[in-house]
């Protein structure tokens, strides 16, 4: 058996996913990675830093709010309704979302981390956040989303000259203490002022310059005013646009982006995308997300990667709906099945290249899901399998390891030596040959800083030996005659 090695590198367009909000809880990657049959290139996770507020670091829907009264919109708190981020001075990296982090790392994806964070707090705090945040390889740090906004609390108390000094104060904190970590602007937005300029671009100048990625959330459909009222026709808290219109309007962006660059051409990504279920309806919504992603690459080559907002949500902003007896559990959506086949489509893969054979024991390296090396196992077949297992052998069994074959991935964590490859063949066709390929993440969801020099951006693991293939093809027993 010829062991080949196997480079895996960034697709043309990244497909993103977010997991938790203000919205939903955290999903765990197993459960996701079943779900939709391969990983995603990053997994977004939300969090709100306020610690100079009384109160924190409860939950701020949890709290009394400022005047006595009772909610009537979803950020009428007294800081952002999303989970508290447990670090900074005094806190601790056993809580989340460090935890979280783990989980989206160990299962071959990226971490996107959307940070709202008190313009008011000080370096000190910054910097022990830099990090913390550093062991996590090539982490993107969302800060002050959606900052041209008004609803956010960073936006109520601060002007907006003032949120974007804060990120670039933030950013130059990330690339003294993590320069590999990449900080993520979100101003993007489509309309213009009578000067043609995105609203507040003159304000975020120095913020457009200084940021690793820019980005826009954009929403095909949103019901703004979930959960506090219902979306009904000629109503004033939902609205739905036309896929081409928005497409037009990310040439538009970023055009704006790269004029404040002086043609800086960074990566420019849609942080948050879904079509409100609550406007369209959940047969609306897959037929608006298909047709919106199979458009995306063609009339927005600009776009670089996009995530979908969100997995499973309270709402109808999932790709299941949790349920309101037990948050558990997710009611799959129409559009859940559509997006399986997005990402199954090319522009949405990473690009596998295979290399020289290898002989064992043999390096695996990982970079980041853009950028890993692996080994590919060729695996010749006379039919359709009626079983189909490997098996990693002593030396190996903690390795923590993605798996890939015919386009379905599996998830090995240390201590398992037996994965049951059968799901690969289910969808009934009739191959020849395929190849399983193995790439190494982090075990613990960290880098290793025992590992050298390049220890931020690279973890590093060996296989002893290659594993053994169980591949039958007929049942262990034959029924008897009745």
């Amino acid at each position: 058996m010829a062991v080949k090695r196997v480079h895996m590198g960034a697709a043309r367009v990244a497909a993103d996913l977010g997991d938790g909000s203000e919205r939903g809880e955290y999903v765990s990657q197993d459960y996701i990675l079943k779900t939709l049959g391969r990983p995603h290139r990053a997994v977004n996770l939300m969090y709100c830093y306020y610690p100079l507020d009384a109160g924190w670091p409860a939950r701020a829907s949890a709290l009394p709010l400022p005047d006595g009264g009772k909610a009537g919109f979803a950020w009428d708190f007294a800081y952002d309704d999303y989970f508290p981020y447990q670090g900074g001075p005094g806190g601790s990296a056993d809580g989340e979302p460090f935890a979280q982090m783990r989980d989206v790392r160990r299962h071959g994806q990226d971490v996107i981390l959307t940070l709202t964070v008190d313009c008011a707090v000080p370096d000190s705090h910054l910097e022990r956040i830099a990090d913390e945040l550093r062991p996590f390889g090539r982490l993107m740090l969302r800060i002050n989303h959606e900052a041209t906004g008004n609803w956010f609390a960073f936006n109520k108390r601060y002007s907006y000259q003032e949120v974007a000094d804060f990120f670039v104060r933030f950013h130059n904190i990330v690339k003294k203490r993590a320069p590999h970590i990449r900080t993520v602007l979100c101003i993007g937005e489509d309309h213009q002022d009578e000067e043609g300029k995105m609203p507040y671009e003159d304000e975020f100048a120095r913020a457009i310059e200084a940021a690793d990625i820019w980005s826009t959330d954009t929403y095909l459909a949103l019901h703004w005013g979930w959960p506090y009222d219902v979306a009904e026709p000629d109503g004033k808290t939902h609205k739905r646009s036309g896929n081409g219109e928005t497409l037009k309007g990310f040439l538009y962006e970023y055009g704006r982006f790269n004029a404040r660059s002086g043609g800086a051409n960074r990566p420019f990504v849609i942080s948050e995308f879904n079509a409100d279920g609550d406007v369209t309806g959940p047969f609306g919504q897959a037929e608006q997300l298909s047709d919106f992603y199979r458009r995306l690459p063609d009339e927005a080559p600009c776009v670089t990667g996009i995530t979908l907002y969100q997995f499973r949500d309270r709402g109808r902003l999932g790709l299941e709906i949790e349920d309101p007896n037990n948050p558990e559990v997710g009611h799959p959506q129409p559009a859940l099945e559509e997006y399986r086949k997005i990402l199954n489509s090319e522009p949405y893969l990473p690009v596998m290249t295979e290399g020289e054979n290898v002989s064992f024991p043999a390096a695996l390296r990982w970079g980041g899901s853009e950028d890993a090396d692996g080994l590919s196992f060729p695996l010749r077949l006379e039919k359709p399998p009626v079983f189909c297992e490997v098996t990693f052998g002593e030396g190996d069994e903690n390795l923590n390891l993605m798996l890939e074959l015919r386009g379905r991935w599996f998830y090995k964590k240390p201590g398992v030596r037996t994965v049951d490859l059968m799901s690969a063949f289910f969808s009934g066709d009739s191959p020849e040959a395929a190849a399983l390929r193995v790439f190494a993440p982090p075990p613990d969801g960290v880098n290793d800083p025992a590992q050298g020099d390049n220890w931020e951006v690279s973890y590093a693991a060996a296989m002893q030996n290659p594993p053994e293939f169980r591949v039958r093809y007929a049942p262990a027993a034959e029924p008897k005659n009745s």
